[in-house]
């Protein structure tokens, strides 16, 4: 059995708290309530994780490599993928993912989807908007979409 390895990581958005299995990035979730950002990484994937982050938040990463291993089912899997083929400062429409899944007719599970990414910001949810280019849904609120969208560089109505 995989180790779990967990840090806290202050950013620009909120405390961000990632875990990990050792090998791949598993989790990255807004962590509301006050948490001290951890002293110690014990995990090297976690190490590139903050790393990339730091660079992201600087405006000098416009994509992660890092491995990752999201807990989900295929449909979930599939959507995760497309997600990360959204490029940096760029958004698309819930319809539009859907298209790209091969079925226009599953907005409602692509967004379903979209909002159960356990991996945010590094894989890009964030960059999936309304078909009237509102700013809807996403796991850490709207306030938190709106300033990654911004910093990346899209076009918000």
């Amino acid at each position: 059995m995989a180790t779990s390895h967990t840090i806290y990581y202050d950013s620009p958005v909120g405390t961000l708290r990632l875990k990990s299995n050792g090998q791949a990035l598993t989790a990255l979730d807004f962590v509301d309530e006050d948490a001290s950002p951890s002293q110690q990484i014990d995990s090297d994937i976690l190490l590139q994780a903050i790393k990339q982050l730091d660079v992201y938040f600087k405006g000098l990463r416009k994509s992660f490599d890092l491995s990752l291993a999201p807990e989900g089912t295929d449909f979930q899997q599939q959507v995760w993928t497309q997600l990360k083929q959204i490029p940096y400062g760029q958004t698309i429409s819930y319809g539009q993912l859907a298209a790209k899944i091969g079925d226009p007719n599953k907005v409602r599970a692509v967004g379903t989807a979209n909002g159960k990414n356990p991996i945010p910001i590094i894989i890009p949810c964030h960059r999936v908007i309304g078909a009237d280019q509102t700013l809807v849904g996403y796991s850490g609120g709207i306030d938190r979409k709106k300033y990654l969208l911004k910093h990346e560089g899209a076009l918000l109505l």
